[in-house]
């Protein structure tokens, strides 16, 4: 097999690139060793946002470069994104009201707004955010970012890169590259064990944490640059606040951490910042780190958090530059991308975060357009991703968030006969996509509000091949269901798809 591009990471920067050159009109192969998004990119907090933290480290390019990107990512697909308001209570013991002031009105003005509300101060004694919290806090300023379901944001640029005529392929590993002076010969562990050979004029080694890794061991590449390597959970608990708010809690350590309303009936908490030194692949919430983010809550909450309420958790490794700051919070959250042109281009992506991948995208596929002689230019900032343009269903686009509210309206009344929660979720998942989805009968339901044709689909179009897959990432079904209902869609999936299919192991929940 030949291709132009060989990407080798099916996370966010490796699908977001492989999209990007695809629509330049390049021959594109992306691998990824397991599942779309299965590791960092669908661990993240989920946020579309700027950054308000890191403007006291004076990562002004970065703040301002994320702000930008906020509402681009906004209009291109509401389904999945949307604006959230964040409210932070105000803690006399930290920082003073003048120093939150100030950060706000940068974060405010860094970037033209179109969609989000600018920043404001309220009274928490009389103001709704202010009932779950303890009556000592009487002031909070309150300024908007936005939300990301982020697995399935991986999933729908993988898809868009496929529909511009990339091949992807999970559960394929890039396991030997060998660079010539005109092209790159990689070998390819394939999912039923044999091997395949692609031959790639560049190849671009988005790995995520294991970046330097691959470059070392498989690409043969002497010297890799030095990640950070840095663990962040979050807990999910029973729901805490039914207002649609988010919280940002400032703690004595100066870390922040957020409380965000998470799939109707949960509260999400974290993150951490923990030096990560073992597998890659094995992270997983400690006990310190758990008591942490339930002490921290704590604090501002009315009602206690204990580590007894948390019903599930996650981890995942952040590959930070190695900038030598000593606290894992300071690490730039910027990206750097290398490109070494000495023999067939190697493009290296170093660190990134999941609200600046487009952008990262772009500069890559800039980057690599003249050794690979690329004509067209620059694509996304105005391309909606699969599902995110509503127009046949509602007209003209007006602002992403009553869009998508236009778009649920009518989707449910022209589906009268489905509950309208499972109209909702279906739109929230896939967006004008939905629409075809309900032109064929659902079939029989497997779990609550999930159906066999739903299931087909994402086997067919979305490359899950486990109940993990289903469950934990193409949705958070999983958090819904008790043990018999995930041992159904288990069972289901191992006798239709013939796979290793398996539910996610108990640790994973409580």
């Amino acid at each position: 097999m030949a291709c132009d591009v060989l990407v080798v990471g099916g996370g966010i920067n490796g699908a977001g690139i492989a999209r990007d050159l695809a629509g330049r009109g390049l021959k594109v192969v992306m691998v990824e060793k397991d599942d779309l998004a299965s590791h960092t990119s669908s661990s993240s907090t989920k946020l579309i946002h700027g950054g308000l933290r890191y403007l006291e480290y004076y990562e002004f390019s970065l703040v301002r470069k994320a702000l930008a990107e906020r509402e681009v990512l906004l209009k291109s697909a509401p389904h999945i994104m949307w604006p959230l308001r964040f409210v932070m209570p105000h803690d006399p013991g930290m920082r003073p009201v003048w120093m939150i002031r100030a950060g706000l009105f940068l974060y405010d003005h860094l970037a033209r707004r179109e969609v989000l509300p600018g920043s404001t101060t309220v009274d928490l004694r009389t103001h709704t955010t202010g009932v779950p919290l303890k009556r000592d806090f009487r002031k909070g300023f309150v300024y908007s970012d936005g939300w990301v379901d982020d697995a399935r944001l991986v999933v729908l640029n993988a898809l868009d890169a496929q529909a511009r005529g990339a091949t992807v392929l999970t559960r394929t590993a890039c396991v030997d590259a060998q660079r010539s002076a005109r092209q790159w010969q990689a070998a390819l562990a394939m999912p039923d064990g044999s091997r395949r050979t692609v031959t790639a004029r560049a190849l671009v080694n988005a790995a995520g944490p294991w970046a330097a890794q691959f470059l070392a061991e498989h690409a043969h590449a002497p010297k890799p640059k030095s990640l950070r390597l840095v663990k962040g959970s979050h807990i999910v608990v029973p729901r805490m606040f039914e207002h649609d708010h988010a919280y940002i809690f400032q703690n004595p350590d100066k870390r922040i951490i957020f409380a965000i309303p998470y799939e109707g009936d949960f509260t999400l908490i974290g993150t951490t910042d923990v030096e990560h030194h073992g597998a890659i692949g094995a992270a997983r919430i400690d006990a310190d780190e758990t008591a942490y983010l339930c002490e921290q809550a704590s604090r501002y909450f009315a009602k206690p958090v204990r580590p007894a309420d948390v019903v599930w958790s996650y981890s995942g490794v952040r590959p930070l530059l190695d900038d030598e700051s000593g606290d894992p919070s300071a690490v730039t959250r910027d990206y750097s991308l290398e490109l070494d042109t000495a023999q067939a281009p190697l493009l290296n992506v170093w660190g990134g975060k999941i609200t600046t991948f487009r952008k990262l995208a772009e500069e890559a596929a800039d980057l690599l357009a003249a050794p690979l002689a690329v004509k067209r230019g620059s694509w996304t900032e105005q391309a909606f991703l699969p599902g995110g343009d509503l127009s046949a269903t509602i007209g003209a686009a007006q602002r992403p968030d009553t869009d998508f509210s236009r778009f649920v309206q009518a989707l449910a009344l022209a589906h009268p006969e489905l509950p309208t929660p499972l109209v909702r979720r279906l739109a929230r998942a896939y967006g004008s996509r939905a629409t075809t989805l309900l032109e064929q009968p659902l079939g029989a339901e497997v779990a609550p509000g999930l159906y066999e044709a739903e299931l087909q689909l994402l086997h067919d179009q979305e490359w899950a091949r486990s109940a993990d897959d289903v469950l934990w990432r193409r949705s958070k079904l999983g958090l819904h269901y008790d043990e018999h209902h995930r041992a159904a869609v288990d069972h289901w999936c191992r006798r239709h798809w013939g796979t290793l299919a398996s539910a996610p192991t108990e640790t994973q929940w409580n």
